[in-house]
């Protein structure tokens, strides 16, 4: 299987090369073939690349700006479309761009206010790049900001858009299949009802199986290191609330990735 979405170089602020060294060199005998590793902005970029250079066939690198932090400087945000620029063929996506839907809730419930403008531009500045290179986006964009989100894609001509970890109103989903984007589903669908009732509704051909790792999980999770393997229970899960035996959703949810990220 192919973990879709995992910031795995974060995985080396709780532990060592080596010892994240270890962990992939056994993926392959858990069943995981690739991982898309998404970056969170200029400096996660570059500890990704040394990673899937370490490890070419296992991690498919992606590089962008994670919505949930303050916005990079001008000075920053060129550095940032420069490295894109310089290494857009060995990417597989820009990602991991978006809207800061969580920084927004917590802002607001502090009664601060929160200006979303210049992420949307932010986001727009990003999709352009994407579209330029000819890549997929990777883009965390939940509730009423997927709206936003696919009016971006719309602009920009972008149809390969891979909506992570994606929770949002009915009237995103709708929109987000008719247009042919892709989702991805975390250990949670394994507890969350509200998970479970998307997965239901989700065109199977264009679901994928994530981690998100190295974010923790509740559940059967609960005090588990987010490990890659996880996705083995994304599929059994998912697979069943379509009735497909584990081994099938596994087949389909990795069929997808390799078409969507084109491996």
């Amino acid at each position: 299987m192919i973990d879709a979405h995992i910031h795995l170089e974060q995985y080396l602020e709780g532990q060592s090369p080596e010892a994240l060294d270890s962990m992939l060199q056994v993926l392959p005998g858990q069943g995981i073939d690739k991982l898309i590793a998404v970056s969170m902005n200029l400096e996660s970029c570059r500890r990704t690349r040394q990673i899937a250079a370490l490890h070419p066939q296992l991690v498919k690198p992606a590089y962008g700006f994670h919505p949930e932090q303050p916005l990079p400087s001008g000075t920053e945000l060129a550095a940032l479309l420069e490295w894109i620029n310089q290494h857009g063929e060995e990417m597989v996506a820009v990602g991991e761009v978006g809207l800061p839907y969580y920084s927004r809730a917590e802002a607001l419930a502090r009664g601060e206010d929160f200006d979303m403008e210049p992420y949307i531009r932010l986001l727009d500045i990003l999709l352009e790049a994407a579209a330029r290179l000819n890549k997929p986006a990777v883009l965390h964009a939940v509730y009423e900001d997927a709206l936003t989100a696919c009016a971006l894609l719309e602009k920009h001509g972008i149809t390969k858009a891979h909506f992570h970890w994606f929770k949002g109103p009915r009237k995103a989903v709708e929109l987000m299949i008719e247009r042919g984007y892709y989702i991805s589903f975390t250990p949670d669908i394994v507890y969350e009802p509200e998970i479970q009732e998307l997965a239901r509704m989700y065109p199977p051909q264009l679901v994928m199986a994530e981690t998100d790792g190295p974010w923790p999980f509740e559940g059967p999770f609960t005090g588990k290191s987010t490990h890659p393997a996880m996705i083995h229970e994304v599929a059994a899960v998912w697979g069943s609330l379509h009735g497909y035996s584990p081994a099938q959703a596994a087949d389909l949810l990795t069929a997808n990735t390799l078409c969507f990220y084109g491996l």
